[in-house]
């Protein structure tokens, strides 16, 4: 059915599921996975611009920060990679830097021919959801290709 996902990863438990579900529909039928991991882009300047106030900016915290950022991504992807060479998938990992982290998520889809977007949901509602915006609602509504979202159910509660 599928030949290539794209599967984003954020390093949340949700993820990792996902990566796990993610590798079960790929193994069925026969496809490969791209895994991707965003991070949203800081400013690389001596200053940045709080609300018109400017503070001052070590660049070389900022290195550090990239680099431990660049760490952190790397071994979530190993994760993802040994999760899927277990199970026989082919795969391959991707990291992009961009400050809109659903943007690079489907221009990634596109530039890697990918023809579904496999992601997680966290599910917010209400309040929670219209406040904290959600990366997989704008990947759905910005997507020109399927998205298939996962979202972990909570265990059923008992009657009170």
């Amino acid at each position: 059915m599928f030949r290539h996902l794209l599967v984003p990863t954020d390093g949340s438990d949700l993820s990792d599921g996902t990566i796990r579900k993610a590798v079960n529909v790929a193994r069925g039928d026969g496809a490969r996975i791209t895994f991707l991991h965003v991070r949203e882009s800081l400013p690389m300047t001596s200053q940045v611009t709080f609300y018109s106030d400017t503070a001052l900016f070590d660049p070389a915290i900022a290195q550090q920060f990239r680099e431990a950022e660049g760490h952190y991504s790397q071994s979530l992807l190993d994760k993802a990679r040994a999760i899927a060479e277990a199970e026989g998938v082919p795969c391959a990992t991707l990291t992009s830097d961009n400050p809109q982290i659903y943007a690079a998520i489907i221009e990634t889809a596109e530039q890697e021919g990918c023809d579904l977007i496999f992601m997680a949901s966290h599910g917010r509602r209400g309040l929670a959801g219209l406040l904290l915006g959600s990366e997989t609602q704008r990947v759905l509504t910005h997507a020109n290709l399927p998205v298939l979202v996962y979202r972990k159910q909570d265990p059923p509660r008992g009657i009170a």
